[in-house]
């Protein structure tokens, strides 16, 4: 017989009177970085807080009022709470003591435009680490109780969840957020009105919601196109995070860009600065250029005002992982705009760089839109200058405005609560507000090294607890047997935490190599196989439902796990997220990172393992080549780029192998009476000594906001006087420039001397023709340095020549130079484009080298 149709009722709880703030610490995600407002959910019913994955206002909604009861009138919970309130309380309205001035000025305010963020495992609106990077930036933000707001689109679908059946294959599954659910509320008007926007799409209007939610002191703008007004496929443009197919991309990418800016204006917000945070929302250049035209600016006008305040941040290390629309799609959706514009359709198609068979690039439209950019680690900011060098192309790559901050994470978020209580006591309190102190944090020397180990050992036996859950869980389902259980998980014992154990969890990319230790399994065989020395390695991550390669990397260790050889001493474990992220960064005794070289843009993951006292095995890309000083953990030296894949694999494995069996292995087994290694621990030490506080989010903003931040909101500020004159006037000087610069040349006038003393000047004159240009439209600079074997400059000066009259139609420069070095120095001239309100000086790209 058929049961009868299921009817569905949700039941809520009141809420005592007592307790009635619960409410307010659930509908702000402070939660997300303060273990003991989330441990006070979690203690009225652990079951449901798992259920609800760790969701506060999820958890209030579906709790027993009887447990709510309860707990009002139970002293230790009440003891908590106060002290949970008190603490979220001075939070949110203690004023600041920074250790480093701001460049900010009061007014100023940033706006942060990203695809996705990530805050915590309880608000899916993210993938990885671009997400859980901006996360990690609003996060700090709040922190530095800075004017800001993030801008982002709130997905009905996040990313999706990972199961691993028995063959290794990994299942992606995909739920429907309840926005109820969510720490996030309607954006109001003063009336008290939802806000609501329009965007114009192909022959339709699209309407969008905006949403908020608050990051401790920060505002988060949300959009959604789900309503019921809007058309079926409509509905779909914010359903799934980088879902669909390349119209699907390109709208969600129109409502990021051009709907977050139209979405500020509505809630009265006026950003002195814009942060791109990767080309998705590079949009948003075109739409305010198109409101600075409609108020009576030429185009060229109106887009050097818009770049002056813009910065763009680039997290991409290969050009062909740049977002990317053909022409003819840009058409379609932009034509309008065009018009609007009034440019012609190749002036307009430039600015992504489309043409001559090129499609459309996001990160040149945002290039085109900046004027202040950057990579994510020094390797990167190099990388990213040589790639988009086109931007720049009579400018040396290394002199390009392309710049570069490296990461940071977190530390309140991914630095384990028992080491803030160690810190605490053994530190001070102080330690939160010393974050980038690099003196203060050798006092982690003085930390005893029993009660350091103890901290660790603890974290890892909670690591290896949950481990052990997820597995237990993962092989039931899989309908595995009990004893091939206990085979696997002999060495991932949380009462026997003493095995080595080494994790890997990340996005599983080609280029990052989850496999390469499996390069040589002979030697791998051998180097794990001593049962007095026992090696634990943990695997998790997940691969895009679209990269078959990154799935197959998955089967590939799975299958391996399975081999006799290696059961019990290889763990892949499913559902990776962030709540798995922070057990694994703390818990593991080495975390490993193998990238090819300098595809790893920067890497964030070792830098929480590192806070955590857990030591670094990478190579040495992205924030690691900053990072490793010989003492604070191993370095595998990348081989060289020209090598072939085989070849490189094989000798970045042979260096992995070495380094595991001659020095990680040894060391770690080198133990005392008191049962651990001191050398270890002196390690472990270092680790965090050196690391913390050179790679955390409050150093990585402190950064943006005086690099970037702050003279852009400068900037704004000297363009946007007299009606935007000082926009006009630089548009017209570069149109100027640009007509001449065909015809700019330089030739040298007196004669080179071959040799002088020390202390003696030498004089150099040049004769520039500057092709209409004034003396003052030009800078003609002497570049000097050393000359290497290599042939290369080093200890370049940049030394200005002065004008210095003409000869005929050339302007004459001259400059008397006194070297400050001796040996064999090289120098050269060269002149480009000057104008003072030029937020970079080869901004230009243009250059005229003698």
């Amino acid at each position: 017989m058929k049961p009868g149709t299921p009817f569905i009722v949700e039941v809520n709880p009141r809420i005592p009177r007592r307790l009635s703030r619960l409410s307010e610490l659930a509908d702000n995600l402070w939660y997300a970085w303060d273990r003991p407002t989330r441990t006070l959910f979690a203690r009225l019913h652990p079951g449901l807080w798992d259920a609800v994955n760790h969701n506060p206002k999820a958890f209030l909604k579906r709790v027993d009022e009887e447990r709510l009861t309860e707990a009002a009138e139970d002293h230790i919970f009440l003891g908590n709470y106060n002290r949970v309130l008190s603490a979220f309380d001075t939070y949110m309205s203690e004023p600041l003591r920074r250790d480093v001035p701001l460049e900010l000025k009061p007014g100023d305010l940033i706006a942060y435009f990203c695809a996705e963020f990530g805050y915590h495992e309880s608000f899916p609106i993210y993938s990885g680490g671009l997400g859980i990077l901006a996360g990690d930036h609003c996060k700090a933000a709040s922190d530095l109780r800075l004017p800001f707001i993030a801008v982002g689109l709130l997905y009905r679908q996040g990313y999706f969840s990972q199961r691993i059946d028995n063959d290794g294959n990994q299942i992606a599954t995909y739920t429907d957020s309840e926005f109820d659910d969510l720490p996030v509320h309607p954006a109001l008007t003063e009336e008290g009105h939802e806000i609501h926007i329009q965007i114009e799409l192909p022959g339709r209007k699209v309407e969008v919601k905006v949403w908020e939610a608050r990051i401790g002191h920060v505002r988060l703008c949300l959009l959604d196109t789900d309503l019921p007004g809007n058309r079926a496929e409509d509905r779909y443009i914010t359903h799934q995070l980088y879902g669909g197919d390349k119209h699907t991309r390109i709208q969600q990418e129109i409502i990021l860009g051009v709907g977050g800016i139209r979405a500020l204006e509505q809630l009265g917000v006026k950003p002195t600065a814009y942060h791109i945070n990767e080309g998705h929302a590079a949009f948003l250049v075109l739409e305010r250029i198109r409101r600075k035209v409609s108020r009576g600016l030429s185009f060229q006008a109106a887009l050097e005002v818009v770049a002056a305040n813009t910065v763009f941040t680039t997290h991409t290390p290969v050009p062909a992982g740049h977002d990317h629309f053909a022409e003819d799609m840009i058409w379609d959706y932009f034509s309008q705009c065009c018009n609007e514009l009034s440019v012609s359709r190749e002036e307009f198609m430039k600015l992504g760089g489309a043409g001559h068979g090129q499609d459309f690039n996001m990160t040149k439209l945002a290039l085109h839109g900046s004027r202040h950019h950057n990579g994510v680690s020094r390797v990167h900011g190099g990388v990213s200058s040589h790639i988009l060098s086109d931007m720049w192309p009579q400018v040396r790559p290394e002199e390009s405005p392309m710049d570069y901050i490296t990461n940071g994470v977190h530390v309140a978020s991914f630095l384990a609560q028992e080491w803030q209580e160690l810190f605490d006591n053994k530190l001070g309190y102080e330690w939160r507000r010393r974050l980038t102190d690099l003196k203060f944090w050798e006092k982690i020397e003085s930390i005893p090294d029993h009660h350091f180990w103890s901290v660790h050992q603890a974290l890892k036996a909670q690591m290896l607890h949950s481990v052990h859950h997820r597995v237990t869980l993962q092989h039931g389902r899989n309908h595995g047997s009990e004893a091939h259980l206990e085979r696997m998980l002999k060495h991932a014992n949380p009462l026997d935490p003493n095995v080595l154990t080494i994790g890997f969890a990340r996005r599983f990319a080609t280029y990052k190599r989850a496999t390469l230790m499996f390069e040589n399994m002979d030697w791998l065989r051998a180097i794990i196989s001593d049962s007095e020395r026992p090696v634990l390695f943990i695997f998790a991550g997940k691969a895009h439902p679209a990269d078959t390669p990154g799935q197959e990397l998955i089967r590939r260790i799975h299958e391996i796990s399975r081999w006799p050889e290696f059961e019990g001493k290889l763990l892949m474990v499913e559902g990776y997220d962030l709540g798995l992220a922070r057990r694994l960064v703390s818990g593991c005794d080495v975390w490993l990172n193998n990238p090819i070289y300098p595809l790893e843009a920067s890497g964030t993951s070792g830098m929480k393992a590192a806070m955590n006292g857990v030591l670094n095995l990478s190579v040495t890309d992205g924030w690691w080549d900053e990072g490793y000083d010989g003492s604070n953990g191993w370095a595998i030296k990348p081989a060289p780029e020209y090598f072939d894949d085989a070849r490189r694999n094989r000798d970045d494995s042979r260096d992995l192998y070495e380094i595991l069996q001659d020095q990680v292995i040894p060391m770690y087994y080198r133990r005392h009476e008191l049962g651990f290694s001191s050398e270890w621990v002196r390690m472990a030490k270092r680790s965090i000594t050196t690391l913390l506080p050179r790679f955390n989010a409050t150093r990585m903003v402190t950064q943006y906001v005086n690099k970037f931040y702050g003279p852009a909101s400068r900037q704004w500020r000297r363009y946007s006087e007299n009606g935007f004159a000082a926009g006009q006037s630089v548009a017209a000087w570069k149109a100027k420039v640009s007509h001449a610069w065909g015809g700019v040349s330089l030739r040298r006038v007196d004669e080179p001397v071959k040799r002088l003393g020390f202390g003696e000047s030498m004089h150099l004159r040049v004769a520039a023709h500057l092709n209409g240009l004034a003396p003052e439209d030009v800078r003609v600079e002497i570049l000097v340095g050393r000359a290497s074997k290599q042939g290369q400059d080093r200890d370049l000066q940049a030394l200005p020549m002065v004008p210095d009259g003409w000869a005929g139609k050339e302007s004459l420069f001259s400059l008397e130079m006194t070297p400050e070095m001796c040996g064999k120095l090289l120098y050269r001239v060269r002149v480009y484009p000057y104008h003072d309100m030029l937020t970079h000086p080869f901004e230009t790209g243009l250059m005229v080298w003698l």
